[in-house]
């Protein structure tokens, strides 16, 4: 039988490769130092799971409608106005299961054949991915590290053509760390509105920003720039809730709400009801000072791998602003990143992410979304192996 050649053509995600072999590593017995998370070490809150326990108490446990329970959504729609001056209705916000899959629907309704999407190198995973499973093409933007790897006006001017339907804009960025400041997304925003196309804002880590930089949301620069961008979040990362699959979009266009709410009907319906329930006890109770303990923890750790890798020779990076990952210059070691991370875990036990999943083979995507026990103990593990 042969398959679609639509799914022949996507590669399978290396990051969860990685994190699934060094998962069965340490069920064998092994001391595995996982610098490969893409998500938080802590668990999720207890009065967010108590709420989903509650809900499954309750009986909530049957189908909302196919865009998301209305009081999530109702929400949602407080916490944009709240923390990113955006008024949305709960009618032009769409739950999702998860912002990957929020991501996927915008894609799929937006393009067609001959639509080109621009998206800057180094990119998260999915994105080209999702770009060729809606029929369209990845217009993939070198950026350099000298401009903390962000597209700026001149690259992006090069890369639009009249078949550019959109471009990807991720700030906090995975996996470079990397925060738009106001001006870089003021000039960005401008081409948008000029060459007319869309910008899909991927905001899922806006809560994690360093050294006393803000996150802004292009969409709300301006009214032009509010009406084509159409913005994505959700609360996998923020809250520790990876698993629970919550994610939603907002955008004022209403052909574009329509449609992904069509799409959605037709492929997951609804996003678990009982994880609803718990995302929006997450966004009503938010404790500002655990988010605060949390934000002040992550910088120590990012702060700790840095001073770490400052002591391995071969090794470089670009400081992160935001998200909590390092993206590390591997260059002079001679290795591409496959092979480079797949001796480091088998020689080392450290897990780390190849570079190649994300357009820059030179380079290895390092979390730090770990304890600082750990991290201590995997860089100690990795300056002893690279100089060896």
């Amino acid at each position: 039988m042969k398959i679609a050649r639509r799914v022949t053509e996507v590669a399978p995600s290396l990051t969860l490769e990685i994190t699934s072999l060094a998962r069965k590593m340490k069920e064998q017995g092994g001391k595995i130092v996982n610098f490969a998370a893409g998500e938080p070490d802590s668990d999720t809150p207890e009065y967010i799971k108590k709420a989903a326990i509650e809900a499954i108490e309750q009986g909530f446990t049957k189908y909302t409608p196919a865009a998301g329970w209305p009081k999530l959504k109702e929400a949602i729609s407080k916490k944009f106005k709240k923390e990113n001056q955006l008024s949305y209705s709960p009618e032009q916000i769409v739950v999702s299961c998860g912002a990957k899959h929020a991501l996927y629907n915008i894609l799929q309704v937006l393009c067609e054949k001959e639509d080109e999407v621009i998206i800057a190198s180094p990119y998260w995973v999915s994105y080209p991915e999702m770009v060729k499973l809606a029929g369209a093409t990845a217009h993939i933007v070198q950026t350099q590290p000298q401009n903390q790897f962000k597209l700026d006006k001149r690259s992006l001017a090069s890369a639009i053509t009249k078949k550019t339907k959109a471009v990807i804009l991720n700030s906090p960025a995975n996996p470079t760390g990397s925060v738009y400041s106001q001006d870089e997304l003021e000039e960005i925003c401008a081409l948008a509105v000029e060459r007319n196309f869309y910008i899909i804002s991927d905001e899922i880590y806006e809560k994690f920003i360093f050294d006393g930089k803000k996150h802004i949301s292009c969409a709300s620069l301006n009214e032009e720039i509010y009406r084509r961008t159409i913005v994505v979040n959700g609360v996998s990362k923020s809250y520790s809730m990876t698993g629970w699959r919550i994610g939603y979009l907002a955008s004022p266009d209403e052909k574009i709400i329509q449609a992904i709410k069509k799409l959605q009907s037709h492929s997951t319906s609804n996003p678990c009801s009982i994880s609803q329930k718990a995302a929006y006890q997450a966004l009503e109770k938010t404790d500002k000072t655990q988010m605060q303990k949390m934000l002040k923890s992550f910088q120590e750790r990012r702060d700790c791998m840095l001073r770490g890798l400052d002591e391995i020779s071969g090794l470089s990076y670009i400081k992160p602003e935001g998200a909590f990952y390092v993206f590390c210059d591997i260059s002079q070691l001679k290795l591409d990143s496959i092979t480079f991370c797949r001796k480091l875990l088998e020689e080392a036990e450290i897990a780390a992410v190849p570079g190649e999943a994300f357009g820059r083979d030179d380079y290895i995507r390092l979390s730090f979304a770990t304890s600082r026990n750990e991290i201590e103990e995997g860089l100690r593990r990795l300056k002893k192996w690279v100089t060896r």
